[in-house]
């Protein structure tokens, strides 16, 4: 949403909710009045705004506090920002705080994979400027995101990035490479040492040493000089911090050990620049390989935005016009040509085909499309040639809506996050203090010569810790989840139901269109005393063509499905409520209960048995009689779904426990739950008792996942612990759900379990990584395993082992790509 920019800035519009009348306006007009620095105030009803002048606009807050304490508010909106230039997870800590600052803002959410800042504020009291500016002030670049696919940019950016990153990468290790050969050459082949000793010298070797290690640090090494020393001096270290004082106190002592060495006592005149320059290349090659999988983890999101065609043949006085799909409006007839994408979400008004919709849905089977059908707008039109009216465009299409949510739980943050907030706040300054502590301890107490020994292992400590892994830890596997999960059809609406569903127990289930097709069918037809099956059904089926009831449409479409030819009715009387009479080809029929047939004098008689049977298994019986003697039964049901059996199958495979929630009588609850296999029953269950129906379920604090697809299920979509709704059912239970099945295969809530369970177990993968990693080489860094088995970590190893840990952590979040399919 866009936050209104104001071009006089001691004037300020705010939209006010809660407004009833007149007196409300008083009300709101002399709270915004009362505060200091106010004048001119006007609120108006009819537009819910409230416009004043304000001296300072530091005293914005006051103004909205004033207006919440008036019993009143002023609404609150979401704003995204790519932002560029965070490095690690202190980035994000930063930039956090920085927005948090501005006057306004509510609440500020960074995410280290997206390069995303989800800003909450209060709507028209803080501009998109104000809040880039923080950002930059932050030492950070910033953009709001604007429209339905805010990803081009921010791509544009990333690939910016990339190039810049790739260039840096060549030039460092192009002037890295002599450094490294000629010392690490030196040590390992003594021949060489003499060699460069009698026709260079010692001196040309190090002149020529510091050039090249100052042109890496000057040039490519430039970028963590720029972020960490301005983060130093603002008291928020990061990870550019802790490179630029590792590699500039080995440039540094190398330079003094080479030009004035007399400052520096005999025996610790070593250089150590190979150490600077190896570790600016190694930390380069690192980010650009974390750079590189940060792209990978993000592949969903463009993939789904890329589905959308660019331009669309529009129908223009009967003509198809290729035009901007920008261009294209509600109302348009567009033609889609077998092999092309449907551009837009419409109804198909000329035309049959059959539709691949895999890339939205996750269905595999093309889906056949005739007139009146409905389109989703970037599937594939597979045979024939569609006519389509336009009903969604741009921002309302169902793509855009997928984008949208699947770009809002990836900006989320889980609650397993939090610790790693805490933590990351006080790790670099932490850092720093043991690093100071490593170089006192080694200059006291360690051996000749102990300030050169010191140094070294000071920078080994100051390069080998990696907030970024810590950083990246959440986020990335948050990705990829959710990436994966929409490309196979669900849609995680938030974050945090990623995390809640792997703790799910027992996932309940709404029967009608949930568990079933949620229509009746025709499922049973048995004629008694001399009368067919066929005969039977033709003749109540004619009769039954006359009436609107659900049940009598069941029992022509099925007729028809059996190629049933259906004879008009001469006489037809619907008594609702009991049955219908009336004659087809000249028979009298008789079709209800059994009490109605008892009314008319006609006994049930065996058919009664028959009946009873098809009661016990779930199924509603018709009874028929032609020419006043009974004919047989005829039974409809809801009957389930082709998919169902097969889902309920892999959530019980997977130690799950299954419930059934239905308004449908116990004895019929309980015959689908027996078929099902379904572990609880609970029927005879109102529109308004399934959300107490789920406490019940929920004795012992056991964690529940309820299924829905109508408006009456929204309350308990919303009361469960995790809500999931069939994607092909209302917009008010997609609205209340936390999690979406886009085709409406219940399969879908199995695949949203077992990437849950895979999304968690990543997660805590990554965070052992991540934290034991640092627990274990920094302590190995400062020295700890020196007294006992001389063992110590050069800073070059460090430098490779920092950047190995990020792209850890990458790598294994990728894995995720492949999760949750069968």
């Amino acid at each position: 949403m866009d936050i209104e920019a104001h071009t006089d800035p001691t004037k300020v519009t705010l939209p006010i909710s809660g407004m009833t009348c007149a007196s409300c306006v008083a009300h709101v007009e002399k709270a915004i009045a009362d505060v200091p620095g106010v004048s001119a105030s006007s609120v108006n009803l009819a537009t819910e705004q409230a416009t004043f002048e304000l001296a300072d606009r530091a005293a914005l807050p006051a103004v909205i506090a004033a207006v919440d304490a008036a019993g009143y508010a002023v609404p609150s909106a979401t704003t995204e920002f790519a932002v560029t230039g965070m490095t690690c997870a202190s980035c994000v800590s930063h930039v956090e705080r920085a927005v948090a600052a501005v006057p306004g803002v509510e609440r500020v959410v960074v995410n280290l994979a997206t390069e995303r800042a989800s800003v909450t504020h209060k709507l028209g009291a803080v501009t998109p400027q104000a809040i880039e500016q923080a950002i930059s002030e932050a030492g950070y670049e910033a953009h709001v995101i604007e429209g339905v696919a805010p990803r081009d940019h921010v791509r544009e950016a990333h690939d910016r990035e990339q190039a810049s990153l790739t260039r840096d990468l060549k030039l460092s290790a192009l002037l890295t490479l002599p450094v490294a050969a000629v010392e690490m050459g030196r040590h390992a082949f003594m021949s060489f040492h003499h060699w460069l000793d009698h026709s260079i010298g010692e001196t040309p070797v190090r002149i020529i040493m510091f050039l090249l290690t100052t042109a890496v640090l000057a040039g490519p090494g430039r970028r963590f000089f720029a972020k960490g020393i301005p983060s130093l001096l603002r008291g928020n270290p990061d990870m550019n911090a802790l490179v630029a004082l590792g590699t500039s106190a080995a440039w540094a002592y190398s330079t003094i050990a080479t030009f004035v060495p007399a400052l520096l006592p005999e025996g610790t005149r070593y250089v150590y620049f190979e150490a600077a320059a190896v570790i600016v290349t190694l930390i380069l090659f690192g980010r650009w390989m974390e750079l590189r999988s940060r792209g990978r983890t993000s592949a969903a999101i463009r993939r789904l935005a890329g589905l959308q065609p660019r331009t669309a043949d529009v129908l223009r006085d009967g003509k198809a016009v290729p035009v901007p799909i920008g261009d294209v409006v509600v109302g348009d007839l567009v033609l889609v040509r077998p092999g092309e994408k449907i551009p837009v979400d419409g109804e198909v008004t000329d035309g049959h085909s059959y539709v691949d919709q895999s890339m939205v849905t996750g269905e595999p089977i093309p889906a056949e499309k005739a007139i009146g059908a409905s389109v989703i707008g970037a599937t594939m039109n597979t045979t024939g040639t569609l006519t389509v009216h336009a009903t969604k465009v741009g921002a309302a299409t169902m793509l855009a809506s997928i984008i949208r949510m699947v770009e809002n739980a990836q900006a989320s943050k889980l609650p397993i996050q939090a610790m790693v907030d805490r933590v990351t706040a006080w790790f670099v300054p932490v850092i720093l203090a043991i690093a100071v502590l490593t170089f006192a301890v080694w200059m006291i107490f360690g051996p000749t010569p102990a300030l050169a020994m010191a140094l070294v292992n000071a920078v080994a400590v100051l390069i080998v810790a990696c907030p970024c892994a810590m950083g990246l830890a959440t986020p990335t596997s948050i990705m990829v989840a959710t990436g994966r999960a929409a490309e196979l059809g669900v849609l995680f609406r938030r974050g945090d139901a990623l995390e809640a569903m792997g703790g799910v127990e027992i996932v309940a289930f709404d029967k009608t269109g949930t568990l079933t097709k949620g229509r009746p069918e025709l499922t049973d037809c048995q004629g008694i005393n001399g009368f067919s099956d066929a005969e039977l059904l033709r003749l109540v089926a004619s009769l039954e063509s006359r009436s609107e009831h659900p049940t009598a449409r069941a029992l022509v479409e099925g007729a028809e499905a059996r190629k049933i030819q259906l004879s008009a009715p001469s006489a037809f009387t619907a008594h609702p409520g009991r049955g219908l009479t009336g004659t087809v080809d000249g028979r009298a029929l008789v079709v209800g209960s059994a009490r109605f047939l008892a009314e008319q004098g006609i006994d049930a008689g065996t058919a009664r048995d028959a009946a009873d049977r098809l009661s016990d298994a779930g199924k509603s019986a018709v009874f028929a009689a032609i020419d006043g003697k009974v004919a047989g039964v005829i039974a409809v049901a809801d009957t389930i779904k082709p998919t169902t059996a097969a889902a309920l199958a892999k959530l019980k495979a997977q130690g799950l426990k299954l419930a059934m929630i239905s308004g449908d009588s116990r004895h019929t609850a309980a015959a689908i739950g027996r078929e099902l296999g379904i572990d609880q029953v609970i029927g005879e269950v109102l529109p308004a008792g399934k959300v107490d129906a789920l406490k019940s379920l929920a004795v012992g604090g056991r964690k529940i996942a309820f299924v829905g697809d109508g408006i009456n299920d929204a309350p308990a979509l919303a009361a469960a612990d995790v809500g999931i709704a069939v994607g092909n059912g209302t917009d008010v239970a997609i609205d209340s759900a936390d999690i979406v099945l886009m085709s409406g295969d219940l399969g879908g809530v199995a695949t949203a379990y077992a990437l849950s369970r895979a999304t968690l177990r990543n997660i805590r993968e990554n965070l052992v990584w991540a934290f034991g990693y640092n627990a274990a080489l920094v302590p190995v860094a400062a020295g700890i395993l020196y007294p006992s088995f001389g063992i110590l970590l050069s800073p070059m190893l460090a430098s490779a082992a920092m950047g190995l840990s990020s792209v850890f952590v990458l790598t294994n979040a990728l894995r995720l790509r492949r999760a949750g399919g069968d």
